[in-house]
């Protein structure tokens, strides 16, 4: 309780009209230990759930919480509570609620649509179901798409004894590489079409990419599956889904709230409203206010208007969700003096890191930004990491679209592709574990999801440098 009223009173300074928060956290005058909260929570997420999986699961809440309070309070003391409540308030007000409205909308929405039948889990059906959502990701986001099949997925596949491949290829491809073609995809591709790159640049700039790693992909996962497939015992003598006549709908309706979903992110990227809201510090602009007010609006409709059989038939539950934002505070939360380290550039403790990214002679290197971008995207949030890479390139639009195309195109696909490197390098990666954890499917633990993303993932990652950065 007292954890709580520290945080409490910090939420109630950064609302404080009298105090003033225009200063601003300066990355190059922190010193490396105010990441180690950060880096307490991806060991906690790692190892906890090996060590202690009983206790992980029933109090990883608490946990994040009281990682997030080692960095927050100390910061509160050193740098005082105004900047410690701004700093809180940016998190929340422009990273961690838009980020947390449009997950839940999409999880929603998607949760409320049903795929009705009995689907047989063969590795032809199984890597088809992918190759479709790995359309379907760049249309209606990866988190949309995942939601969707997911289920379907693992209902195929439910009378088989080895399904924790096809969910880890499900991630690869579906809940990551999928998302790369359109701002809709993928939030930091959204992020740089608010910065003004162009709403189809990324589809003319690293289809050639996406179609050599999805497809390359779905080669190895057909390969892999048919041998799963064809061992003895794969097959369980009774199938626990009962075959029906026909493929169907349930739920419908909820395809056009994905529409709106759609058209609601579209929206706040393409408005310029001179209104902003000033929230402690922090500037909200109407469009955002707008698109998080709808997210909400259909998130509560969608509930409203979905029958409670197509939700039973899912087989959905808030406990996906509620584990992927409890997390993700904790991570929007001790990431931020990541961040400004990084935003330093070469002033800041990673000043190398930023150095790497660069030729002697002072050009971008866009094989450095590739796997800069994407390293980072695995462990840090890929949204914020984009960013940092994109300014660190110039933060020019017009010149990265052509000038530097090819940076710009290494800062994208290192931030989209690699965020299936770990469970928590994108948040459809831990929705989508939690699923097929609730549905029985024993998936691998943090460094054993990390085994098949360093044997399958990578290896494609070094062919692309070499093809393509």
């Amino acid at each position: 309780m007292k954890a709580f009223r520290w945080t409490a009173a910090l939420m109630l300074l950064a609302l404080c009209p009298g105090l003033s928060f225009a200063a601003e956290l300066q990355g190059s005058e922190l010193s490396v230990l105010w990441g180690v909260p950060f880096a307490g929570l991806l060991l906690s997420i790692a190892l906890l759930p090996l060590l202690v999986s009983r206790f992980w699961h029933h109090h990883f809440g608490k946990i994040t919480a009281a990682w997030s309070l080692v960095f927050l309070l100390p910061f509160a003391v050193v740098y005082g509570p105004g900047l410690a409540g701004a700093s809180f308030m940016h998190a929340l007000l422009a990273e961690y609620l838009p980020f947390i409205f449009l997950l839940t909308a999409l999880f929603t929405v998607a949760g409320g649509i049903h795929i009705r039948g009995n689907l047989h889990g063969s590795p032809g059906l199984n890597t088809v179901i992918l190759a479709i959502g790995a359309v379907l990701a760049s249309v209606m986001g990866t988190t949309g798409a995942s939601m969707l099949l997911i289920r379907p997925l693992i209902r195929a596949n439910d009378n088989r004894s080895h399904t924790a491949h096809v969910v880890v290829f499900f991630i690869f491809i579906v809940s990551n590489a999928g998302g790369s073609l359109t701002p809709l995809g993928d939030p930091p591709l959204f992020l740089g079409f608010l910065k003004g790159v162009d709403f189809f640049w990324t589809v003319s700039h690293i289809f050639p990419e996406t179609l050599f790693l999805i497809g390359s992909l779905l080669a190895i996962f057909y390969a892999l599956d048919m041998w799963f497939y064809h061992q003895r015992e794969e097959i369980g003598p009774l199938d626990p889904t009962p075959d029906t006549r026909s493929i169907g709908f349930d739920g419908a309706v909820n395809f056009w709230l994905l529409g709106f979903v759609a058209g609601l992110v579209l929206l706040s990227g393409f408005w310029k409203s001179p209104v902003v809201f000033n929230i402690a510090g922090t500037d909200v602009g109407l469009p955002g206010v707008v698109r998080d007010a709808g997210l909400l609006a259909i998130t509560l409709l969608s509930l409203k208007i979905t029958s409670a059989k197509v939700h039973d038939d899912n087989q959905f539950s808030w406990g996906p969700m509620l584990e992927v934002a409890k997390l993700f505070a904790g991570i929007f939360l001790t990431i931020i003096p990541v961040i400004a380290m990084l935003k330093a550039g070469t002033d800041g403790p990673f000043g190398a890191v930023v150095s790497a990214v660069t030729r002697p002679d002072g050009s971008p290197n866009p094989a450095m930004y590739f796997w800069a971008t994407g390293l980072l995207s695995s462990f840090l949030d890929n949204a914020p990491t984009y960013l940092v890479f994109f300014n660190t390139a110039g933060g020019d639009p017009q010149a990265l679209m052509t000038t530097f195309a090819g940076t710009l195109a290494a800062i994208s696909a290192g931030a989209v592709f690699m965020g299936a490197n770990t469970y928590i390098g994108n948040a459809p990666n831990l929705m989508v574990k939690a699923i097929a954890e609730d549905r029985g499917v024993k998936m691998p633990s943090f460094f054993g999801y990390m085994l098949w993303s360093g044997g399958v993932l990578i290896p494609l990652f070094i062919i692309m440098t070499f093809i393509w950065f």
